[in-house]
């Protein structure tokens, strides 16, 4: 059997038995946070739990590293739409510790692409239409690095709100202890503070 036979087994009778009540909730936020995080496996239970966050609490959007590789990409389009349709009043980036993003070797897993049957004549077509792999796989040298940089982005970006505070975390991937790395409060607050001079 596979996979997916097992999980559609396993979903007539999750129906059926009507386990998913416990899960109902609408589809805005009960706690107005969104939260861009990192997709390793070991944060899918940990960090909603380490947070106090039940089903329907926080829109949580999830991709490699928590990097925001671009200012217009699916997962900026995902934050603004959490904050203008969904009522999100607080940004929450979290990184973790043993990220795969820490230092990933672009080149490294361009070989991969290749050993998994990725043609050059892709690769190079992808290069010369201005994907730079280098770019586009880039990692960091550290996990809060990796947080700076998509506060950043978020911070900095036309269509986010200035009274939307963003706020940094680095989570331990084992214990689920966070560290803060901005405080997005202070930091709403020196801005305010600056443009009111």
């Amino acid at each position: 059997m596979s996979i997916v036979s097992d999980m559609l087994e396993f979903n007539q009778q999750f129906v059926e038995e009507g386990r998913y009540q416990e899960f109902l909730t609408d589809k805005f936020p009960g706690k107005k946070v969104a939260i861009l995080t990192c997709m390793d496996t070991r944060l899918v239970e940990l960090l909603p739990k380490a947070l106090n966050l039940k089903n329907g609490d926080a829109k949580i959007i999830k991709n490699a590293g928590a990097i925001l590789t671009q200012p217009f990409g699916s997962a900026m389009r995902s934050i603004l739409i959490a904050i203008h349709e969904m009522g999100v009043k607080e940004v929450l980036v979290i990184g973790h510790h043993g990220c795969g993003m820490t230092q990933l070797d672009s080149a490294s897993l361009v070989e991969k692409f290749k050993k998994n049957g990725i043609s050059d004549t892709v690769l190079s077509t992808l290069e010369n239409s201005g994907i730079k792999m280098e770019r586009f796989l880039r990692g960091f040298d550290k996990p809060e690095d990796g947080v700076r940089h998509s506060i950043d982005i978020i911070r900095k970006h036309p269509l986010v709100p200035t009274y939307i505070p963003v706020h940094g975390f680095i989570i331990h991937p084992e214990t689920g202890k966070l560290e803060l790395i901005c405080d997005g409060y202070e930091e709403m607050n020196a801005l305010q503070g600056d443009e009111s001079k």
